[in-house]
């Protein structure tokens, strides 16, 4: 049986079929050759039928390759020899190329069209999210591995600079006509959002934020300048700043990414990006703000894959996790999360719902965002717009016959109301609030209009938590503080005797800041009869917390001096993310 030429397949047709069927329609083996393999899978022998058919010598390893390539519906191409077109190679970024395991073959500029021969005919998400980068439709088609490898070393090993990106766009006057307040073509602005240059550039930014696991980048224009900057453990860093008049068309590039209307710049907007880098779901949210200068554009990074979803991973203490889980594990009532913006108040119930998470227990979320989609979970994005808000949210979860609720954030009255009866009506509810403190949770409670006899009755615990920064592994050191730095956290030479404290000196792989990653630092009020009593008789928020001391609760600030003697932090970063104990 003569093998079929390339030309003559329909891979398209292909598609889906057994491998044994592709590869007599390929012309690569004979009926009884694939039956023979099949007797012997069905003796027992658990191998693909591929490696069977190479095993007994009918086949070669290209051939199972490009049998697989045409279940996947592509062509399988031998690069032999092949060269690259320069046009094909200045396409793609070497940032994307190695990401992807792909190599560009062919670029039509003017149909925007580009094909690349990957080595997994698998790797269809690499495709969707090239197209998506890059703008381009995308041609797939499936070779050698090593060759692949091989021209990926010969023509993209040195990646681009964001520098040498950066100093190109600026020699390149095509851009000038977008600056300034007046009126903007829509077409110059399309045109300006799918040149080469403006997408590479983009392009080069999320990959070093991704790279770097940043969890926001930030777009800013300004009178005279053009900001970009990502926030790597809370802190903002500078990137090299494009010229000015390049800001609409890099704004522009986003909201074209993130289906977004690039033809309405004085409302703000949001939208969503999902990508696969290399292992990593990340989903980038999108927000757009018009502001004097242009738009401002924030896209906040949620990398799926790096999320710990275990309260063992969390940074909670042997104690900590011990109170965190009994609280979780009551029957009824309500625990609350509380601290600031970036705190790490989802990343902990979320947490919290993983370990909650079995065939017996049915668990409902309203959020807003949704920020992860978890198995298991039934979960609601809020929409106000169409009247979806959080209590209408609620009072619907009543009817589903939950055991865990989770409400995104308790913001308003009805909101409060609805948590505290769907509490006493036998759920477990689970919640964040903006306060500073554990304490200061129930006067905020109280603000919003809640009886203290229904806090009394349905409170079961509250969570204050921060995150703050942990000293860089490769750069630590053991010093000595003075005196000032220990008076910032009302501590002495002699208090702290014998204990050692370190710090990080700076170096390339924290970026010089002496700091690497984030730790959580916790203060768990756990509250008993004498508690509820409190809140009964009105008594203060400082009374309330002296009680909670008394009864073994950790300050943020104690929590926080924990990580500093055992060497995991610094006095500056508790001191900036702790208040000082009245």
């Amino acid at each position: 049986m003569a093998k079929a030429e390339l030309g003559q397949v329909d891979y398209a047709q292909l598609k889906g079929h057994k491998l044994g069927r592709i590869l007599r329609k390929l012309g690569t083996v004979k009926k009884e050759q694939v039956h023979e393999a099949l007797e012997i899978q069905k003796a027992g022998r658990k191998v693909p039928i591929g490696q069977l058919l190479v095993e007994l010598g009918f086949i070669t390893q290209r051939d199972v390759n490009e049998g697989l390539a045409a279940q996947a519906g592509m062509a399988y191409v031998d690069l032999e020899g092949v060269e690259l077109p320069q046009n094909a190679i200045d396409a793609i970024p070497a940032a994307n190329v190695r990401v992807f395991g792909v190599v560009p073959l062919e670029y039509n500029e003017r149909a925007k069209r580009l094909k690349i021969a990957m080595k997994n005919a698998n790797n269809f998400r690499a495709v969707d999210d090239i197209r998506l980068l890059l703008g381009v439709t995308v041609e797939a088609v499936v070779g050698d591995a090593d060759i692949i490898d091989k021209l990926i070393e010969k023509h993209f090993a040195k990646a681009e600079s964001m520098t040498d990106v950066v100093s190109d766009l600026a020699k390149d006057d095509k851009f000038t006509s977008l600056a300034g307040d007046q009126s903007i073509d829509l077409e110059a602005v399309l045109e300006a959002a799918e040149d080469n240059k403006i997408v590479k550039l983009l392009n080069l930014v999320l990959m070093q934020a991704i790279k770097d696991k940043a969890s926001d980048i930030h777009f800013e224009p300004f009178e005279d300048e053009f900001k970009m900057r990502y926030r790597i453990d809370g802190v903002l860093y500078e990137m090299v700043p494009p010229p000015a008049h390049l800001g609409t068309a890099i704004t522009s590039r986003v909201k074209v990414m993130a289906n977004l209307d690039i033809a309405e710049r004085r409302l703000p907007q949001d939208g969503r990006i999902a990508l696969t880098i290399g292992e990593s779901a990340v989903d980038l949210r999108v927000a757009v703000l018009p502001t004097m200068h242009g738009e401002s554009v924030v896209m906040r990074l949620l990398d799926r894959s790096n999320v710990e979803l275990s309260l063992d991973r969390v940074g909670l203490d042997e104690k900590d996790l011990t109170d965190v889980r009994y609280l979780i594990n009551r029957p009824n009532g309500i625990v609350i999360v509380t601290g600031p913006t970036g705190s790490g108040k989802t990343t902990t119930l979320y947490a919290a719902l993983a370990e909650l998470n079995d065939i017996e227990t049915k668990i409902l979320t309203a959020e807003d965002p949704v920020e992860y989609d978890i198995d298991g979970l039934c979960q609601v994005q809020v929409n106000p717009e169409v009247g979806l808000t959080f209590p209408a949210a609620l009072r619907s979860f009543l009817r589903q016959d939950p055991d865990v609720i989770l409400v995104g954030e308790i913001r308003d009255k009805p909101t409060a109301e609805i948590s505290v009866q769907a509490s006493l009506t036998g759920h477990l509810v689970l919640s964040t609030l903006h306060t500073n403190d554990a304490p200061s949770s129930i006067v905020r409670l109280i603000d919003l209009g809640l009886e203290r006899f229904l806090l009394a009755a349905t409170i079961e615990g509250v969570v204050a938590q921060r995150l703050v920064r942990t000293i860089c592994p490769k750069c630590r050191e053991a010093y000595v503080p003075g005196d000032e730095e220990l008076m910032e956290l009302a501590l002495t030479q002699e208090m702290v005797q014998g204990k050692q404290f370190m710090r990080g000196r700076g170096c390339d792989n924290c970026h010089g800041s002496g700091y690497k990653g984030r730790m959580g630092i916790f203060e768990i009020m756990m509250l008993d009869d004498e508690s509820r009593e409190l809140i009964l008789k009105e008594a203060s928020t400082s009374a309330l917390r002296n009680h909670s001391k008394a009864q073994g609760m950790r300050t943020l600030r104690e929590s926080g001096l924990r990580g500093i003697y055992d060497g995991r932090t610094t006095i500056d970063e508790v001191v900036r993310e702790t208040i000082a104990e009245e």
